[in-house]
């Protein structure tokens, strides 16, 4: 399995619950190995199989959990 790194962001966190509920989301996904967010900065850093959980499903379940995400260079 080949496994990459993607950063994504949200502005919108606004608590410790939030965070929690991406992390449970994005690491129940299909081809998700780790899945971390970081409350203080939106920063959320997950390793997946980009054949089987593209960049596009991770934005999309981001935001089936209630927030928005965009790809980060950082």
């Amino acid at each position: 399995m080949i496994t990459t790194k993607t950063i994504l962001r949200s502005d919108e966190l606004s608590c410790p619950s939030c965070v929690n509920n991406i992390e449970s989301n994005l690491n129940q996904t299909e081809g998700v190995s780790n899945a971390r967010v970081h409350f203080n900065t939106g920063r959320i850093e997950v390793e997946h199989d980009p054949d089987r959980a593209s960049e596009e499903k991770l934005i999309e379940v981001v935001r089936q959990s209630g927030y928005e995400a965009r790809i980060s260079p950082f």
